[in-house]
């Protein structure tokens, strides 16, 4: 292993893939996660693991960077500043490399709160899946200082197929990110409302998928998602309830700058009836069951009379 440690925070689905390609490029790696069967299964890819708190300080206090892969806003301000909070662990002059999406007033304060005890930060959000995660093939929004990219340099290089570098400052980059969730969600929604319509019309999802994919009607999104509906497969590989989130920061954007984003609302009503029907930890595909609930209409893996609540 080669460089100094680099510890990670979070080992869900995009950052156990992460964690496989920073142990791919041979960097020394730490995970460190609540879940101890998310922390043994990175420990037999070669990953160490941290498991106690004297564990987790000693970890911390050699770190060149600590790269943050959580959910949110409260999860990072608890990571960083909470009672075992990294910032009074982490050695002057290591970065934290944010992953969460965010608004990015969050960013903008997180990184004045680090600069204040000599820690670098770079807002960092990530695109492209848990499988680009574990192939090392994300695109990461990045902005920040020079300092900072060049300390995170080895983990980006790592984990991403391209860094965009957004500015010299926290912000750009989970504002750019917050746009993406905004297409995100409503072309996932689209997704939905379109295959759940074209079975109302008497077309198998799967024929649909085939042809739409090759045709201008198409999305990233469409050809990633619509699979996962053809195949009725609504494990989380990203969940409803991200997408209540990331729009819901959307709609709170969009409000703070008087600005009307009428089909970002319209996906997240989507989103929000889904978590209410108990779907919230489905993958974000389960929207589609809140479509053919409606319709009286059977998708594959869902039949016409599920009136379920999640599951």
């Amino acid at each position: 292993m080669t460089g100094a440690p680099v510890a990670l925070i979070g080992l869900g689905a995009m950052g156990f893939g992460m964690g496989e390609s920073l142990l791919r490029a041979g960097l020394d790696v730490c995970g460190i996660d609540r879940d101890p069967d998310r922390m043994a299964a990175f420990a037999e890819k070669g990953g160490r693991i941290a498991t106690d708190g004297a564990a987790i300080r000693a970890a911390l206090s050699s770190a060149s960077a600590a790269i943050l892969v959580v959910v949110n806003a409260a999860q990072t301000e608890e990571v960083l500043f909470g009672p075992e909070g990294i910032a009074g662990q982490l050695p002057e002059g290591a970065v934290v490399v944010s992953c969460a999406t965010f608004a990015p007033e969050h960013a903008i304060d997180f990184e004045a709160r680090l600069a204040e005890r000599g820690l670098l930060y770079l807002d960092a959000p990530i695109s492209g899946g848990a499988a680009k995660a574990a192939a090392g093939r994300l695109s990461i929004m990045a902005s920040g200082t020079a300092d900072a990219f060049a300390a995170a340099r080895p983990a980006l290089d790592a984990m991403a197929e391209t860094v965009f570098e957004l500015g010299d400052r926290a912000g750009p980059g989970s504002a750019m990110k917050i746009v993406n969730q905004l297409l995100a969600g409503v072309h996932i929604a689209a997704t939905a409302e379109a295959l759940t319509f074209g079975v109302g019309q008497g077309i198998e999802v799967a024929r649909m998928v085939d042809v739409i994919s090759r045709c201008a009607g198409t999305s990233w999104m469409f050809e990633n998602r619509g699979p996962f509906i053809a195949a009725g497969d609504y494990r989380p590989h990203s969940a409803v309830e991200i997408f209540v989130k990331d729009l819901g920061i959307v709609a709170e954007a969009a409000e703070k700058g008087v600005l009307s984003v009428p089909m970002a609302q319209a996906a997240l009503a989507r989103f929000n009836a889904a978590r209410d029907a108990g779907l919230g930890r489905e993958g974000d595909v389960a929207v589609a069951k809140i479509y053919a609930r409606e319709g009286r209409l059977a998708l594959p893996g869902v039949p016409e009379n599920d009136e379920g609540s999640g599951g």
